[in-house]
């Protein structure tokens, strides 16, 4: 078979995430009502065009070392292909550096345009998806629910990586806080300990368990849920801000936590109401400028179709 695509243009959405929650460090994501929206054009004839609007419009290289670009070529390599000649629009919202899982979501997107532009020539199954995003993001957290949608658990075994997707109560109402500055992944990870206590190790075995419960059918528990010892105390020295809010939303009974790696902070409120409330809070505890986002759980994840014909189809 040629190696040769033939021309076709397909559409992309991608949700936010928040991965960690609290208590479930590198294995626990929601999916966000935030999206980044993009179309992907093979050209005749090699080369890149990039035209980039919204979020990181200054910022992003317009190469080939555009994440999504990369995630494409990894995926065309993965299954023996070239990358074609590319035409990439995209219009991101997703936040960039702030906890809401850009990278992941740009890794995402790349990976479901080559999904799209081989399809009916290679089909990329949903494991396959997952285990590509995982190895160009190095940990499933992020990607998994960017994929799939709702409150994925994701972890590594013999087979690589998997995930669970669960349904989340609808009374769970998510709200993000978005400050003006960014926290860089790496060093938010790198903050955190290699080896921990027993007794912390237990302490977040035990909170993870509860949140799952809290998630799904008892969002009353989400304040005793959300407790963690593993990495947000580690990682306060970097966000003092982000800590501080945190803290003083807490105080008050709202399940707030650091949204990933922060600096951005994700409260999981028991209704929609109550968000409202949360952002009354947060003005009088902070002197940090936030941006509140209420948003709703995205429960289908990264979509793509035919930009020609319409046609959806999922990972």
């Amino acid at each position: 078979m040629s190696d040769a695509v033939h021309p076709r243009s397909v559409a992309i959405r991608v949700p936010a995430t928040s991965a960690n929650l609290g208590p479930g460090f590198d294995t626990l994501g929601l999916a966000l009502s935030v999206y980044d929206e993009l179309v992907v054009t093979s050209l005749p004839e090699p080369g890149l065009e990039i035209l980039v609007t919204g979020e990181g419009a200054a910022d992003v290289p317009r190469d080939a070392s555009h994440l999504v670009v990369r995630s494409m070529a990894y995926a065309f390599a993965a299954v023996g292909r070239e990358l074609p000649g590319i035409r990439l629009e995209a219009v991101n919202t997703i936040p960039h550096g702030r906890g809401m899982g850009s990278s992941g979501a740009a890794v995402v997107a790349g990976l479901l345009a080559a999904k799209g532009l081989l399809s009916g020539e290679v089909e990329f199954g949903p494991d396959t998806l997952l285990r590509l995003a995982t190895e160009l993001e190095g940990h499933p957290d992020n990607v998994a629910p960017a994929l799939f949608g709702g409150l994925t658990i994701a972890w590594i075994d013999e087979n690589g990586p998997q995930h669970k997707k669960l349904l989340v109560h609808r009374g769970v109402s998510p709200l993000v806080f978005v400050p003006e500055f960014t926290m860089s992944t790496s060093v938010a990870r790198g903050l955190a300990p290699l080896q921990v206590t027993r007794e912390d190790a237990v302490f977040n075995v035990s909170r993870s368990a509860l949140l799952i419960a809290a998630l799904t059918q008892s969002p009353e528990l989400l304040l005793a849920a959300t407790e963690d010892k593993l990495h947000q105390s580690y990682r306060a020295q970097a966000m003092p801000a982000t800590d501080a809010l945190v803290r003083g939303l807490r105080a008050e009974g709202f399940a707030a936590v650091v949204s990933g790696a922060g600096p951005s902070v994700l409260v999981l409120a028991d209704g929609p109401g109550r968000r409202l409330d949360a952002a009354r809070v947060a003005a009088s505890v902070s002197d940090t400028p936030w941006e509140p986002l209420m948003l709703a759980v995205d429960v289908r994840g990264g979509t793509v179709r035919d930009h020609t014909e319409g046609s959806a189809a999922r990972p």
